[in-house]
């Protein structure tokens, strides 16, 4: 099946279904849901999903063919999101345009720097306009509320572009190191804007925004901007300079 039919159908599910997923974030990834993250494997193209070729001829880079110690775990390839359903189907990558996408390969030189047994670990990456369409109808928020969260695939994602991503930093055992919260929460918790308050209430612990400022060092160091309302995610340029350069993933 072709992937983006399997994408209609699904968005139909989640339509008319529940999602299965708490409401304040994705769920909850304990010692028996966690995936494997995915290590690179070059493949032959006759093997490859129908997006992942289309992403190769638009000139996109699979990450982990600049730097194969970057763990993927492509969470909207699996159930294990606040959709609560695959919506990626056979597509478990993570490819970015070609700057920023060796602007994350600096970045996971950067920590190795100085954390050796570290490395990145993403999320999500390039998301294609009509993923976005799914997240946006699935979160149950006022628009108003959506868009600290999602953006709206009216107007693209700067993941949409290719030019954003979503990620964590694996320790030496592979998992990730505790940030406070899982990708995907959707509250205060998640907010790199509050973490002094919330460490002062006890809210967060030292470790866990150490963890987080780690992440960031080495993002900004490479070039990345980080956004005010959730810890993973970070931007290879504005959204401006995105639609100027790219055009949007359909």
């Amino acid at each position: 099946m072709v992937i983006w039919q399997k994408l209609f159908g699904l968005s139909l599910f989640v339509l008319v279904g529940s999602c299965g997923a708490d409401k304040q974030g994705t769920i909850s990834e304990g010692a028996d849901t966690i995936a494997q993250p995915h290590i690179y494997e070059n493949k032959r193209e006759e093997t490859m999903s129908s997006l992942e070729q289309n992403l190769i001829h638009e000139g996109l880079v699979n990450i982990q063919q600049l730097d194969s110690t970057i763990l993927v775990d492509l969470r909207y390839s699996t159930n294990n999101n606040f959709v609560g359903v695959d919506v990626y189907g056979d597509f478990d990558k993570a490819f970015l345009q070609a700057e920023p996408a060796h602007m994350l390969a600096k970045a996971n030189a950067y920590l190795q720097e100085t954390h050796p047994d570290y490395t990145l670990y993403i999320f999500d990456a390039t998301r294609p306009r009509r993923v976005q369409q799914i997240l946006w109808d699935t979160l149950d928020y006022p628009d108003a509320e959506k868009t600290k969260y999602v953006a709206d695939p009216q107007e693209g994602s700067i993941h949409n572009y290719g030019a954003a991503v979503d990620l964590t930093i694996a320790g030496p055992d592979g998992k990730p190191l505790d940030m406070g919260t899982d990708f995907d929460y959707f509250g205060v918790l998640a907010y790199p804007v509050r973490e002094e308050a919330l460490l002062a209430a006890g809210q967060l612990t030292q470790e866990q925004v150490a963890n987080r400022q780690l992440l960031r060092e080495v993002m900004t160091k490479a070039g990345f901007t980080p956004i005010t309302s959730e810890w993973w995610h970070f931007n290879a340029m504005s959204r401006a300079e995105a639609d100027k350069r790219y055009g949007i993933v359909e």
